[in-house]
């Protein structure tokens, strides 16, 4: 299963014109790390992850798994 965070960063980069080594400076991470990011790597620190994010606007928040279902409360 494609991971949309991955996807999400790739896309981004690619269209800001940024190589790896650019994204990791900019956002202050190694470049392992971005290409982790962009490879899908099941495990990465999430402080890691939003830095990168921060640098398009965005981060990682909670969303419901089946969105075609109201939230409720556990």
């Amino acid at each position: 299963m494609k991971n949309p965070v991955a996807a999400f960063v790739k896309q981004r980069r690619k269209l800001l014109h940024l190589s790896q080594p650019d994204l990791a400076a900019k956002a202050g991470v190694g470049l392992r790390f971005v290409r982790e990011l962009e490879q899908n790597k099941p495990t990465l620190r999430l402080d890691k992850v939003n830095a990168v994010l921060r640098l398009f606007g965005h981060e990682l928040a909670p969303a419901p798994l089946d969105r075609t279902q109201p939230e409720t409360s556990v």
